[in-house]
């Protein structure tokens, strides 16, 4: 066990901090949207999904030293979405077993003003320094958006594959 806490990063306009169970609502009303789950299996998230996806993300911290962050804009605290590191262990090929995994997902509302980039872009920070090490990210090849995102953030296409019958695109980012 790693026993790593979630930490709290800032950057112009926003602040990542760990998940609570008060986060529960602003979690359900952004996977229930179907703009927000359109390339991420298509199904909006029942709220047994989505308080499982909660839990996920407090224990990915403390058992891989690395997980997510909930999102929100510092001046008004107004949930902004869900950014982070994983081990999903999902089966794929080839393998992302032991590479975390990134991953961003947004209000509706919060599309196209920069916040994606903003937070991801603390979140490699904090990984280049803690983690040191390659990181991967899996995109439909249609979420145009994300792609472009994840090139301007320094990934790499390396691999086209298949996920719960799906296409999807792998990219990595190594370490500065």
């Amino acid at each position: 066990m790693n026993g790593r806490v979630c930490p709290v990063l800032t950057t112009a306009r926003l602040t990542l901090g760990p998940h609570t169970a008060a986060d529960y609502e602003d979690s359900l009303a952004m996977w229930s949207d179907p703009a927000v789950v359109r390339y991420l299996g298509g199904d909006p998230s029942p709220p047994q999904e989505v308080w499982a996806r909660l839990l996920r993300y407090g224990g990915l911290w403390p058992l891989v030293g690395y997980g997510y962050w909930q999102v929100r804009e510092t001046a008004t605290g107004r949930f902004v979405g869900e950014i982070g590191l994983a081990e999903f262990r999902r089966e794929i090929t080839p393998s992302i077993i032991g590479v975390p995994e990134a991953g961003w997902s947004l209000m509706t509302w919060a599309h196209g003003q920069g916040f994606a980039r903003e937070a991801t872009q603390a979140m490699l920070a904090w990984a280049d320094e803690m983690l040191d090490r390659r990181t991967v990210c899996m995109i439909d090849p249609a979420n145009t958006p994300s792609l472009a995102l994840a090139n301007k953030l320094g990934y790499r296409r390396y691999a086209d594959s298949r996920y719960k019958g799906r296409d999807t695109v792998l990219l990595e980012r190594l370490a500065p």
